[in-house]
């Protein structure tokens, strides 16, 4: 669907170039390894490029098979095999509703023009390390990429500590006259 576009122009032309230049091929490639090894299946296009891997993943299939496994049970019920446009796009959508449902923030998760016509796969690329690092804190056990998401970590302090630290003098109260004192 690309090739059938005009070439961009002007500004759109600088803004496709900016975001071509933050595809880092290193982390299509752990993404990749990433897929392969959930999935315990080789992807279509082996070769490393933001197109080739576009190409991979344009169907929508491999995504929506890779929430299902990471979610336990299916998020996206049906994923369409054939090779329509529309349907095509219509799995990738499901992708998308499916990490909304999974735990992951609007700014993490791509618009379908991004992954379908090659507009920003880089953030194609920040989507699945979401999902990865989500997928963590849901409770996969299984291969992972990305950070891991920080959880709770109440802390419970007795009335004696929370008195003590109101005798602390911070150094960000604004004075420091103690300090100077003692020099």
């Amino acid at each position: 669907m690309a090739s059938n576009r005009a070439e961009k122009s002007g500004l759109s032309r600088d803004i496709q170039k900016k975001l071509e230049a933050k595809y880092n091929l290193e982390q299509e490639q752990q993404c990749r390894a990433w897929i392969e090894e959930v999935l315990g299946e080789t992807l279509s296009n082996q070769e490393i490029g933001m197109h080739n891997f576009q190409a991979c993943l344009k169907d929508g299939t491999v995504l929506c098979k890779l929430l299902n496994t990471l979610n336990g049970e299916p998020l996206v019920k049906r994923i369409n095999a054939q090779k329509m446009a529309f349907k095509q796009m219509e799995n990738i959508e499901q992708f998308i509703k499916g990490c909304k449902t999974f735990g992951l923030k609007d700014g993490d998760i791509f618009q379908t023009a991004d992954l379908y016509e090659c507009q920003n796969m880089s953030q194609v690329i920040v989507s699945l390390y979401a999902v990865s690092s989500v997928s963590i804190k849901q409770g996969w056990e299984g291969p992972s990429i990305g950070l891991k998401l920080s959880s709770k970590n109440v802390r419970e302090f007795s009335d004696e500590v929370l008195n003590a630290g109101k005798t602390v003098i911070g150094l960000q109260s604004g004075t420091n006259k103690e300090l100077v004192r003692l020099a």
